[in-house]
């Protein structure tokens, strides 16, 4: 698009890297927030990557996102674990316990790692595909205060909470999906106020329940199929911030002071493949049901059968050559982040 600017990826990880130094996180934590954020850019999930910048830095400011935290691990038994975050930024704490998660399934053929006081944690699919680094099925699920109308309401009451899941192959790219349980994630609102475009119809509620395709009024999201979206955040909410002692739905739906205060808890999960089944036989069942699903007749106006993941492997690949895109409202927010902490932009911007 003629409003877009393309930057080298690598030339974006320094850049976000020294911002986020510049406001106090150590060099190894920014590096990893910029991989994270980097890295979702690079598959196409613009709404989890750089554009997050500006309200990380927010988060930092008010004291909701910690630049340095005491992480500490709370509970463990020889399959799981729970650990306090301290609000650390969300790849830092996650990162870590997913490889505590995949160490746990080497020994007893799981690793259940849950999360409590961390902040967000950019695209799951990240974590989730650690796993499958491993040589095993990932999982990572998270949760925070409500952004979303559970079905039949049209007031927030539930988060848009998402789920990964990712699995090896052996010819074939892992298969991975990465799903928030509204119809579009909340990123996407902020990626088409950037755009400056409207919201496809079905996407968003204003902040009186009404549907809206205005980005600049979208305030509420929509579950995507209705009572199974719905359903699926009330159970995720059970499976993370109840499981840790530190509910976020139900202090901001009785309206408790500081409730809305930006928090997350989380579940990661790596399972030994090799525990249950052989796993070369496992990775070539994979590529047969890949390549069973893309020899499927294509339907009416479609090219070709994609699989999970697929999409956004192409795009990696696309992107790595070519460059990240940036719309015009993103490198607005950039230049301002760039001149706020006399950060070099990179070159192009």
């Amino acid at each position: 698009m003629a409003d877009e600017t393309r930057i080298p990826a690598a030339d974006l990880r320094e850049f976000t890297k020294s911002v986020f130094m510049a406001a106090g996180v150590p060099s190894e934590d920014a590096a990893l927030e910029a991989e994270v954020l980097v890295w979702a850019n690079l598959r196409g999930v613009d709404s989890h990557g750089v554009l997050r910048i500006p309200w990380y830095l927010e988060l930092l400011g008010k004291g909701d996102m910690n630049p340095r935290p005491k992480i500490r691990v709370e509970k463990e038994t020889a399959a799981t674990v729970l650990i306090d975050g301290d609000r650390a930024l969300g790849p830092v704490v996650t990162t870590a316990a997913m490889r505590r998660a995949i160490d746990k399934a080497r020994g007893a053929g799981i690793g259940w790692a849950v999360i409590r006081n961390t902040t967000h944690q950019g695209a799951m699919a990240y974590y989730a595909l650690m796993a499958v680094d491993a040589g095993m099925a990932g999982i990572a699920i998270v949760c925070s205060p409500p952004n979303m109308a559970p079905f039949g309401a049209r007031a927030a009451g539930v988060h848009n909470s998402p789920i990964s899941i990712a699995v090896p192959a052996g010819r074939h790219r892992p298969l991975c999906v990465d799903m928030a349980t509204s119809v579009a994630a909340g990123g996407k609102l902020s990626l088409a106020r950037d755009k400056g475009i409207p919201l496809p119809a079905g996407w968003a509620l204003d902040e009186t329940g009404q549907p809206t395709t205005d980005a600049t009024r979208a305030k509420i999201l929509v579950p995507f199929g209705g009572p199974k979206g719905s359903g699926l955040a009330m159970m995720f909410e059970t499976l993370t911030s109840l499981m840790v002692g530190n509910p976020l739905l139900g202090p901001a739906l009785v309206g408790e002071p500081g409730a809305s205060r930006h928090r997350q808890n989380s579940v990661v999960a790596a399972i030994d493949i090799g525990a249950f089944t052989d796993l070369a036989t496992y990775r070539d069942e994979v590529d047969r049901l890949i390549d069973g699903l893309k020899a499927l007749p294509p339907a009416d106006g479609v090219t070709e059968v994609l699989v999970s993941g697929e999409p956004e492997d192409r795009m990696s690949d696309e992107r790595s050559r070519t460059g990240v895109p940036l719309p015009r409202g993103t490198i607005d927010n950039l230049r301002a982040v760039a001149s706020r902490y006399r950060v070099p932009l990179p070159a192009g911007l």
